[in-house]
C-alpha cells in the first residue's frame, strides 16, 4: 500500500522549505507556496449585499464564504462573513475588491492581514541589546518592588532584596527584567506616582549599572515610565494599553523606546466584577488596535510595539484558556505577542494550588503559548522557565 501523510504547513518558510526538498524549481515554489496554506478570515459587521458579493467572489477563486442564512435575502442589516481559501487565493480576492469602489477599505485592510500573517520574524531594538524575535522566545523576569503583589507576597518590597533578585534572575537567564512598583492583582486600588517612584527608581537606577540586559518599567503612568527611562529602563510595559495615560505614548516616541500594550477589562480595581464579553477576541483585537493606533499617531516607531492579550487581567478561567490556545488570532496584528501566564489564578483553580505551588501550571502555560505564537514569556521562575523555553524552542523551530 503507498504510503501517505498529513503534512501540516503553518507558514510560507515551511512551505518553500519542503517544496525545496522535493526538487521543485525556484518559479514552481514561489507560484505554488501560497496554495499549501489555507485560511480562514472572519470579516465583521458588514452590509448583507457586500456578504454576499464576498461570496460570490470567494466562489469564482474556487475557494468559499460560510454566511448567516438572513443575508441571502438581506433580512438583517450588518452579518458576519467567514471566508475560507488559500493565501493565494486570498491574494486574489484582494485585487478583484479594488474594482469596487464600496469595498476598497475592506480590500487593503485584508491585504494588510495577509502581509501581517506572514510575518515570522521580527527585530526587538533596545539601548543595550538587539533582539531578533520568532528564533528564540525571550524570556522576561518579573520583579515585583510592592507590599502586596498577589505572586510573592511583598518578598522583594526591601529594595536591597529587590536588587539582588534582580541580579539573580539575570545570571539565571533573563533576556530582560520587568520591574513595577504598584499591584494590579484583581481589587487593587491606584497607587499615588510618588510612592511609585519612591519604590521604583532606585532599584532600577542600580540594577541599570550592574546589568548587560535591558530593563522594562512596568507602569501605566506617564510620570513613572519618563523618570524610570532617565534612571536605566529601555522598555515600557503598559496594562493599560495606552487606555489610562494619553501622555504615555508620547514618552515612548520621545525617548525612542519599545511599549508593551496590554489589553485589560475596567481598571485592575474592577476587571474581575460582572466579566462580559459579546465576542472575545473581536473586542480585544479592537481594544489592542486603539492602542497601537495611539502609539503609532504619537510617533512611536512601529518595530517597536509588542502586544499583550492580558492573561488574568478581566478574564474568566475560561477566556483566560481560550486565550493561550488560539494565541495565533493575535498574529493578525503583525506585532510581537507577549504572554504572561506566571502563577495566575486560572492555574490555581485548575490545579487547586496557592501561587508558589503554581510552577508545574505555568511552565505549562508557557510552553502552550509558545508553541501558539508567543515571542516573549513574562514569568517570575526564571532558571525552571528558561529550561522549558529551550524545550519548546526546540520543538517549535525543528524542520522535517
Amino acid at each position: 500500500m503507498d504510503l501517505i501523510r498529513y503534512v501540516p504547513i503553518r507558514d510560507i518558510h515551511e512551505a518553500s522549505s519542503l517544496m525545496e526538498k522535493l526538487g521543485v524549481d525556484p518559479e514552481g515554489i514561489e507560484l505554488m507556496k501560497g496554495k499549501t496554506l489555507h485560511l480562514n478570515l472572519k470579516v465583521e459587521g458588514i452590509d448583507p449585499k457586500w456578504a454576499n458579493l464576498l461570496k460570490q467572489e470567494m466562489l469564482s477563486l474556487d475557494g468559499d464564504a460560510a454566511l448567516d442564512r438572513r443575508t441571502l435575502d438581506c433580512s438583517i442589516s450588518k452579518t458576519d462573513v467567514l471566508l475560507m481559501g488559500t493565501q493565494k487565493q486570498f491574494e486574489r480576492l484582494v485585487h478583484k475588491l479594488e474594482a469596487y469602489p464600496s469595498l476598497q477599505t475592506l480590500s487593503r485592510s485584508l491585504a494588510e492581514t495577509l502581509k501581517n500573517l506572514s510575518k515570522t520574524r521580527f527585530t526587538l531594538r533596545c539601548r543595550k541589546k538587539t533582539f531578533l524575535l520568532g528564533e528564540r522566545t525571550l524570556l522576561m523576569g518579573i520583579l515585583n518592588v510592592t507590599p502586596d503583589s498577589f505572586s510573592d507576597g511583598g518578598l522583594f518590597f526591601d529594595r536591597s532584596r529587590a536588587i539582588e533578585h534582580g541580579l539573580k534572575m539575570a545570571e539565571e537567564g533573563a533576556d530582560l527584567i520587568d520591574i513595577g512598583g504598584e499591584s494590579t492583582r484583581p481589587g487593587s486600588k491606584p497607587l499615588d506616582t510618588e510612592e511609585e517612584l519612591r519604590r521604583v527608581i532606585p532599584v532600577i537606577e542600580s540594577l541599570a549599572k550592574r546589568l548587560d540586559i535591558p530593563i522594562s518599567i512596568d507602569t501605566y503612568k506617564s510620570k513613572v515610565a519618563k523618570a524610570a527611562i532617565d534612571a536605566g529602563a529601555e522598555m515600557i510595559n503598559d496594562i493599560s494599553g495606552l487606555h489610562f495615560d494619553p501622555e504615555l505614548a508620547k514618552v515612548a516616541s520621545q525617548e525612542d523606546v519599545p511599549i508593551v500594550l496590554m489589553h485589560i477589562r475596567g481598571t485592575p480595581e474592577t476587571m474581575q466584577k460582572d466579566v462580559h464579553y459579546e465576542s472575545l477576541f473581536s473586542e480585544i483585537l479592537q481594544y489592542l488596535r486603539e492602542g497601537i493606533e495611539r502609539a503609532e499617531s504619537s510617533g512611536v516607531d512601529p518595530e517597536k510595539i509588542i502586544i499583550d492579550p492580558g492573561i488574568g487581567f478581566g478574564k474568566t478561567l475560561e477566556h483566560n484558556l481560550l486565550l493561550i490556545k488560539n494565541l495565533s488570532e493575535f498574529r493578525i496584528l503583525g506585532k510581537p505577542i507577549l504572554l504572561g501566564t506566571s502563577r495566575k489564578s486560572f492555574i490555581g483553580r485548575i490545579l487547586n494550588a496557592e501561587p508558589k505551588e503554581r510552577l508545574e501550571g505555568t511552565l505549562a502555560s508557557t510552553v502552550v503559548g509558545i508553541l501558539h505564537g508567543a515571542h516573549i514569556v513574562r514569568c517570575h521562575d526564571v532558571a525552571q522557565a528558561k529550561k522549558a523555553i529551550a524545550v519548546a524552542d526546540a520543538i517549535r523551530g525543528v524542520r522535517d
